[in-house]
């Protein structure tokens, strides 16, 4: 078995080999991860359910669909994505090539968490093939069947000099991070995440991090209980509400509490049956420690559970739980809960609901339901997150054309789309200057003059750009006239 410094060593003499720079290569591999994913659906599907009992559903909804589709992107994209990006010029620049030029970092590593494992681990990995890198892959050891399938799939189906997965727990991602790295791509925690930064300092190496956040979702105005219960249910208790975009609590009024309320328990049993451990549609806490976790947050709690609440460590089951009259300093609002227990606050006013978001981190999705557009609009203008959705949760994260990432303690940086070849591209500026006009130049050399000056900041300017001057003849006659007395020939 290779050591990481020399599957480094490997990776990196294939990305000075130029192998990875030609579009032919970036789309042989982009395909063939395309079939990887095809062929192994089944595969996919079942070890999503061994490590989180994910139901079929939901696994190739969020797991093999959303990558589907941004490899449909990239490779409906890539020729344009990779053309130079020609950008506007002033006179003093007329004649000079000017453009940005995307070009791959290098050698990147991608860290994938446990709770989408094949989803945040492979559309990284998508916008870092499209732009031309050599890859690091290190899956969650958390997830351990999507983690054996990924180490087991990534060498048969794309370039073993090029793409590389590391596999291993925290002693040896710590180590892993030692290593110099032209870009880390990490999605997990923040407390993880600091691990990485203070690794990618030591080489001042570039980082994208995904992390998450306490999503709130604010229900006020006109709102229809039922159908606000449908989507908030939904988005809440996918994957068990293991997903870092999920609605973490609800700010809402005490009347529309009270209607909420019972459409989320009538909601409840239309989803998954009067015994929910017993539907095939509702996954399970991926660890015992999670599970864990999650039962001391409700166990301290001072409000009260209106709604589920009953749980089987065995199982590593937890209902999908609401609980009412919940405090702001509440156990459940410490923490993002990562898990199926939604705590609701009621707070009449729509502007100190918005006044209590503030006193936390900017997360990485904010929600507002509401059929008033003045809502909406007086909540997206007074917030600040990752990403915005009304009336809706989660699905905003599933358009390749939207970027996904986070701001402040939610992560930096962000990818989906075009968006992923950006985050993995060195935006590189080029200026092709020919020999031609040396007259012009003659108003930055010395010796200097305020006349010199004068006409150096006109031809510098926006102003300049006003006069479309293309052909190289009528410009040697302007510098000829202009600029005779500074610099005869």
């Amino acid at each position: 078995m290779e050591s990481q410094s020399q599957v480094l060593e490997r990776l990196r003499t294939a990305f000075e080999s130029r192998v990875t720079i030609p579009e032919k290569f970036r789309r042989t591999q982009l395909t063939n991860l395309m079939s990887m994913i095809k062929d192994n659906e089944e595969q996919i599907v079942n070890a999503l359910h061994k490590d989180l009992t994910k139901p079929k559903f939901e696994a190739i909804l969020s797991e093999v669909e959303i990558v589907m589709n941004e490899l449909h992107c990239a490779l409906s994209n890539l020729t344009s994505w990779m053309q130079p990006e020609y950008v506007s010029k002033n006179l003093a620049t007329k004649l000079d090539e000017c453009f940005v030029r995307r070009e791959p970092l290098g050698v990147v590593l991608i860290i994938g968490p446990w709770n989408y494992p094949m989803q945040l681990l492979i559309v990284p990995l998508i916008g870092a093939i499209a732009a031309g890198n050599c890859v690091v892959i290190k899956p969650s050891e958390v997830s351990a069947a999507t983690d054996n399938l990924i180490t087991e799939l990534i060498p048969k189906y794309l370039s073993k000099d090029c793409y590389a997965v590391v596999r291993g727990g925290a002693k040896e991602t710590q180590a892993l991070l030692k290593n110099r790295f032209d870009h880390i791509f990490y999605t997990g925690s923040q407390a993880v995440a600091r691990v990485v930064l203070q690794a990618a300092a030591v080489h001042l190496t570039p980082v994208t991090l995904e992390l998450g956040g306490k999503c709130p979702c604010l229900i006020y105005g006109r709102v229809n209980a039922t159908a606000a219960a449908h989507r908030l249910v939904w988005s809440k208790f996918f994957n068990a509400g293991q997903s870092c975009v999920a609605p973490d609590y609800v700010l809402c009024s005490k009347a529309t509490c009270d209607a909420l309320v019972p459409a989320l328990r009538q909601v409840l049993e239309d989803f998954y049956g009067s015994d929910i451990q017993k539907s095939p549609d509702m996954s399970r806490i991926v660890t015992p420690k999670h599970w864990t976790r999650l039962m001391g947050l409700l166990n301290r709690t001072k409000g009260k559970v209106v709604v589920g609440g009953e749980h089987d460590e065995k199982d590593r089951y937890i209902a999908p739980t609401v609980v009412v009259d919940v405090a702001e300093d509440d156990a459940l609002m410490e923490e993002e809960i990562f898990g199926p227990i939604l705590p609701i606050l009621t707070i009449e006013s729509l502007e100190e609901s918005i006044k209590l978001t503030k006193t936390k981190e900017k997360p990485l999705a904010f929600y507002v339901f509401s059929d008033e557009s003045s809502v909406v609009k007086k909540v997206l203008e007074n917030s600040s997150s990752g990403g915005f959705c009304s009336n809706d949760g989660i699905v905003h994260m599933a358009l390749p054309g939207l970027p996904f990432g986070g701001v402040g303690n939610s992560g930096f940086g962000h990818y989906h789309g075009h968006w992923g070849f950006e985050a993995f591209s060195h935006q590189r500026a080029v200026m092709l200057r020919g020999w031609a006009l040396e007259k012009l130049n003659a108003l930055r050399y010395p010796p200097y003059s305020d006349e010199k000056l004068s006409w150096l900041r006109w031809t510098t300017s926006p102003k300049s750009c006003s006069i479309i001057l293309y052909q190289t003849e009528v410009l040697e006659v302007m510098c000829q006239v202009l600029f005779e007395k500074f610099l005869p020939f």
